[in-house]
C-alpha cells in the first residue's frame, strides 16, 4: 500500500485548482525532474571505487605485488591488471 500526501496540504491553492480541472479524486504520479545520475553516484559506490583503484595504484607505486594487491583488495588477478592498465601503469609482477 503507497503512502500519499493530501494536495491541499502542500500544493498552493491555484495549482490545486488547475489539478482538479484535470484530474479530481484521481491518484496521480508525479516523477522527478530528469536527474540523469551516473551509476553509482548517488549512493557514492562511484566514489569508493573511485578511491580503492587509487589505492591500489599508490601501493603498486610503493612496490607492492599484484599478488599482495589480490589479498589486499580482495580481487582478482585480472581486476587489478585492469584498474592499473587504466592508469597507465605497468602492471607486470
Amino acid at each position: 500500500m503507497s503512502s500519499y500526501v493530501n494536495a491541499a496540504k502542500i500544493l498552493p491553492s491555484h495549482l490545486l485548482e488547475a489539478l482538479q480541472k484535470y484530474a479530481a479524486g484521481q491518484q496521480l504520479y508525479i516523477p522527478r525532474p530528469d536527474e540523469r545520475l551516473g551509476w553509482g553516484e548517488r549512493s557514492g559506490t562511484r566514489e569508493s571505487l573511485r578511491m580503492r583503484n587509487e589505492e591500489i595504484r599508490q601501493r603498486r607505486a610503493e612496490g607492492a605485488s599484484i599478488e599482495e594487491l589480490m589479498a589486499e583488495f580482495h580481487l582478482g588477478y585480472d581486476s587489478i591488471r585492469k584498474i592499473l592498465q587504466r592508469s597507465g601503469k605497468e602492471c607486470a609482477s
